[in-house]
């Protein structure tokens, strides 16, 4: 004990060292190693402590909406996991700037702008969470630590500090977005600033509702991948009528499969071991830098594996889509990266894409979050790619029909250039549910442009 309390308290002394000499609040960062030229849009790095003592150091990427950041929304993007980076979502799915989809030359990998990026009509605050996400930190060993709920309260106290050092934006309306395991945490976030506000504890935090792709949502959703393969035309009739035979609903729960459900279950592994699970269409690459996580008790791979994947139509420069995220190891990697982005020396080591935490998985279903929001006004948009086997759009319908509200807009294509990118309906509870036709688990990664339409029309309150 004596030793560990040693060890602990010369830890705390290094970096408490290293935060003393460094402001609190964010620095502007003008230029970005791999882009040739000033940035052409407003980036503020920081940390912002939370938590005891805030033994939690949480770093955020904000950057201001390119369009009228005084009145437009700001959005809280929480990257899925959980561990995964703030700066996965930044580059390669929401914001402004992303890598050349090129393969790697052991140079710094080169950065060009996305022209469908989330801060034409938001301004976004991009945070590594929880602690031991991207370039947060703790203090202490003992606060690295989290779960569910701790690192949803975490967000509720960095919003608020974050407010405070910005309280031009306090008028602004916000949002809370997020994907996959994300699915999780932001409807949690959105309920503790939902009831902090009724408290009346300030700053009022002005929410507006939430928004989630391919979201983790309760413990039974991957029963739906059954459903879906055999929609998708991955198994036959008859394996598909004999599952639902033998296993009456209960395909992946252990303990309710009886011998002929069993080999059913195996039977539809094996034909489906072949395919992408983030994108059903796109072929398996070799794996990188591999990680098992657990969703809902389920083994699941939720970093490169989701991504590994070869897309031609996006990405003809290269054999895998992973080669592009390759690009994220090299570059938050790199000294003067870290320099720019203002990362505080000697607080992590190796920056990982998707992180191995000390976790708690402690909500099984957040459906209950989900109907007590919808109860007092706020909006939501939930969509899904519709080609994601992970969390397919079978079992987000499933969870939104089971909160019973009334349709308001009943289902029907949603359209751009008079082209379908996908089909939505819309409920009495101000909930928007959207599928994008041809996208994978991380929708606007797949299709930036179809997402790009639908965030506008959805935070403009236009029909999609």
């Amino acid at each position: 004990m004596k030793n560990m309390g040693k060890t602990e308290l010369i830890y705390s002394l290094f970096l408490l060292v290293i935060v003393a000499q460094h402001a609190a609040a964010g620095s502007s960062v003008k230029f970005l190693p791999g882009f040739q030229r000033p940035l052409p849009f407003e980036l503020e790095t920081g940390y912002i402590g939370v938590g005891d003592s805030e033994d939690v150091q949480l770093f955020y990427y904000f950057i201001k909406s390119e369009s009228d950041p005084d009145s437009d929304p700001i959005m809280l993007w929480i990257t899925g996991g959980p561990g995964c980076s703030a700066l996965s979502g930044l580059i390669y799915e929401i914001g402004p700037i992303t890598f050349e989809a090129v393969e790697y030359n052991g140079s710094l990998p080169t950065m060009i702008l996305n022209p469908y990026s989330w801060t034409k009509v938001a301004s976004i605050i991009f945070v590594d969470l929880p602690v031991g996400t991207g370039f947060s930190y703790a203090k202490t060993p003992a606060s690295l630590q989290s779960s569910d709920l701790q690192a949803s309260d975490h967000a509720y106290q960095f919003l608020r500090r974050w407010f405070v050092d910005h309280p031009e934006f306090l008028r602004n309306p916000l949002y809370i977005g997020g994907d996959s395991y994300s699915g999780v945490v932001v409807p949690i976030i959105s309920q503790i600033i939902a009831s902090k506000n009724e408290m009346e504890i300030k700053p009022l935090i002005n929410l507006k509702g939430y928004l989630l792709g391919n979201p983790s949502t309760f413990e039974g959703e991957k029963n739906y991948e059954i459903p879906f393969a055999y929609g998708m035309g991955l198994i036959s009739d008859e394996l598909y009528e004999s599952l639902k035979t033998n296993c009456k609903g209960e395909y992946l729960n252990i303990n309710t499969r009886n011998t002929f459900c069993l080999q059913d279950v195996q039977t539809f592994k094996e034909l489906v071991s072949g395919l992408n699970e983030a994108h059903i269409l796109e072929p398996k690459c070799e794996r990188f830098s591999p990680r098992p996580h657990q969703l809902f008790g389920q083994r699941r791979s939720l970093d490169e594996k989701f991504h590994e994947l070869n897309n031609p139509e996006q990405l003809p420069a290269l054999k895998c889509r992973d080669d592009w995220h390759k690009h994220s190891y090299h570059w938050a990697n790199d000294v003067q990266v870290r320099d720019a982005l203002n990362i505080r020396k000697g607080t992590i080591g190796k920056w990982k894409r998707c992180a191995t935490l000390q976790y708690q998985k402690m909500v099984i279903s957040t459906i209950p979050y989900h109907a007590s929001l919808s109860s007092k006004g706020y909006r939501s948009l939930i969509y899904s790619g519709d080609h994601d086997k992970v969390v397919t759009f079978l079992s987000t319908q499933e969870w939104i029909r089971s909160l019973n509200y009334s349709i308001v807009d009943d289902w029907r294509s949603w359209t751009i250039d008079n082209e379908v990118a996908g089909y939505t309906r819309s409920y009495s509870n101000e909930m928007t549910f959207a599928t994008v036709k041809g996208a994978g688990h991380t929708a606007p990664e797949y299709k930036p442009r179809e997402c790009l339409a639908m965030l506008r029309r959805w935070m403009s309150y236009q029909p999609l």
